[in-house]
């Protein structure tokens, strides 16, 4: 199958799965690329963890801050499914910088990124990630913003009814009533920037060597591995990723990694149309869209 044809099949089913798809992906070494809407920016969500990683990482190399040095880190105020770490800890507890990087990249805990954030605030991450070259990842705003949506003010059995906000409150210009979805206020980026910055941590670029593979060992230990880690892992591969999930927003972006040594950057950011917390269907359509944009990528 063509290109063209191959891409308006893929937005075919995208429709009928209720699933607004930006994605990209690249391979590494001849950036060769195939997507969708890959320049659309898009809010987020935990996926800012990996310039917070990144930023966090580089201030150590500097020596501006000790990865061995113990910060009392508060436990999260969480009361719906979800959050993981510190976020749901009962008590205070003391952990070291290095492993506040563990929990934060690998874990997602939303608590031991905001420890990080107070040490490097959102305009001093931007401030490295752009020193590094990176454009278009928007950093404006730590991760407790993330834990006061319209999600924690209904009920358990009304929570689809935040989902249903989420989907219709947007404006045409991508801005929107709840802040975190609002691009101009949220912290934001394509699909086409987060393979900008996966290609900078995968191949030679201004990040200090010893820097990025801190941050590809982070993600190559995520432990949330629900949502395109079925369709690329195996004996023969690696993947490495992060996500991001916030009302009906489901993101992944990583780097598959074959044993003959081909490795492709992969990004795919997504807006459901259902108005629902469960959706694994939406979690296989986007991992499906991503492999088969892999495999025809391989096979030019």
């Amino acid at each position: 199958m063509n290109t063209e044809a191959l891409l308006r099949d893929l937005r075919g089913e995208l429709r009928d799965g209720g699933l607004r798809c930006c994605v990209l992906v690249r391979d590494l070494e001849s950036g060769d690329e195939i997507g969708l809407e890959p320049d659309t920016p898009l809010p987020v969500a935990s996926l800012v963890k990996i310039p917070l990683a990144l930023a966090t990482v580089e201030r150590i190399r500097r020596g501006e801050i000790d990865g061995a040095t113990a910060l009392d880190v508060e436990p999260g105020r969480i009361t719906t499914p979800g959050p993981t770490g510190v976020s749901r800890f009962r008590h205070p507890a003391r952990i070291a910088i290095d492993d506040l990087l563990y929990l934060s990249t690998s874990v997602s805990d939303n608590s031991a990124g905001d420890a990080l954030f107070d040490l490097t605030p959102p305009a001093r991450v931007a401030a490295i990630i752009e020193e590094f070259g990176l454009r278009g990842l928007t950093v404006r705003h730590s991760l407790r913003a993330l834990s006061d949506t319209p999600t924690e003010r209904f009920a358990a059995e009304q929570v689809h009814l935040a989902h249903a906000l989420a989907i219709d409150a947007g404006t045409g210009g991508r801005g929107h009533r709840i802040p975190q979805l609002d691009t101009t206020r949220a912290n934001t980026g394509s699909a086409r920037a987060c393979v900008e910055l996966l290609q900078a941590l995968w191949t030679p670029s201004k990040i200090p060597p010893e820097v990025a593979g801190r941050v590809r060992e982070l993600m190559a230990h995520n432990l949330i591995r629900h949502r395109l880690a079925p369709d690329f892992s195996s004996d023969a591969t690696a993947w490495s990723s992060k996500t991001g999930t916030l009302l009906n927003l489901r993101h992944e972006i990583g780097v598959v990694e074959h044993a003959d040594g081909q490795a492709f950057a992969v990004a795919v950011l997504t807006e459901s149309l259902v108005p629902a917390s469960t959706q694994f269907g939406a979690d296989a359509l986007m991992a499906y869209v991503a492999r088969t944009l892999r495999d025809h990528l391989r096979q030019l």
